[in-house]
């Protein structure tokens, strides 16, 4: 029987309050990542950890820390895979209406509502506002009731008039996030993830999911719009973006540690993925060190 974890989130706050909070550190974060999705808006800050994202149609890994708004419904997968010593995390979910229904429609609230609707696909923040949101998301978890209330509203408020985003769903493409979908889609992105250095056949795959290879290829690029293949070579390409961060291989090496057999495909991939190649984004990174 194969595990079928339930895709449809339910969120539940403490009794007494709309707004759910929880921080984590590198003790105690032991949740097993799965595709999910919820109605809940949600806004996740880790100040040091590392870890890929993985929202819509976006896949990439983000080292030391990042700050993320993901809309209502919008499926998306576990975050990190490793808090650092003195790391937590931030995770606050809270309905869209959650201060009822047409409070957020009101002129004072414009710049709030256009923040919900762009988180529809996926904000990633970049570091000015990260660091000056980060502290306040941080002490949410201190403070309750009103206090929460405020605090929140005047954390949405300084993301929506940030100009240093990135959209990171920005295909727009929306899943199908009907529950029987959606486990299927976790079974095979559990398998890929556990087993993306290796060769997949799509008959090892879509055996996984009890379907023939011509409906599972249908069935996945419905589904996530892309192709199983594409999908598989994308996991691959950002575990080779943190080899090339973290790692002192050469850039063979770390094409083949990623389950690459033909070293120029790989580049080929890579530049197209990145928009540069593996030497140059590793040369970038050191810069960036520097």
């Amino acid at each position: 029987m194969k595990p079928r974890k339930p895709t449809l989130e339910k969120v539940n706050p403490k009794f007494g309050s709309s707004i759910f909070v929880k921080k984590g550190t590198s003790q105690d974060i032991g949740t097993t990542p799965f595709w999910h999705f919820h109605p809940e808006i949600e806004l996740v800050y880790v100040d040091k950890g590392k870890g890929k994202r993985h929202i819509g149609n976006h896949l990439s890994y983000f080292d030391n820390s990042q700050l993320i708004l993901i809309g209502s419904n919008l499926p998306h997968y576990g975050f990190t895979d490793r808090l650092t010593q003195h790391g937590s995390e931030v995770l606050v979910q809270f309905k869209p209406e959650f201060l009822g229904n047409y409070f957020f429609d009101t002129p004072e609230m414009t710049s709030i509502n256009a923040l919900f609707r762009r988180s529809k696909n996926g904000i990633l923040f970049k570091p000015q506002t990260k660091r000056s949101v980060g502290k306040k998301i941080q002490k949410l978890n201190e403070v309750e009731g009103f206090e929460r209330v405020i605090l929140l509203l005047k954390i949405l408020y300084k993301l929506s008039k940030a100009k240093d985003y990135e959209i990171l769903n920005a295909d727009g493409f929306v899943f199908e996030t009907e529950m029987q979908d959606s486990a299927k889609i976790n079974i095979v992105y559990k398998h890929i993830n556990n087993n993306f250095q290796n060769h997949i056949s799509l008959d090892e795959i879509a055996d996984k999911v009890s379907m023939t290879v011509p409906a599972f290829c249908r069935y996945f690029k419905k589904s996530t719009g892309k192709t199983f293949t594409k999908l598989v070579n994308e996991y691959r390409i950002v575990h080779a973006t943190k080899l090339l961060s973290e790692s002192q291989m050469s850039i063979t090496d770390i094409a083949f540690e990623c389950g690459f057999n033909n070293f120029s495909h790989f580049n080929k991939l890579f530049k197209e993925f990145t928009g540069k190649s593996a030497s140059r984004y590793r040369g970038e990174l050191k810069q960036m060190v520097k």
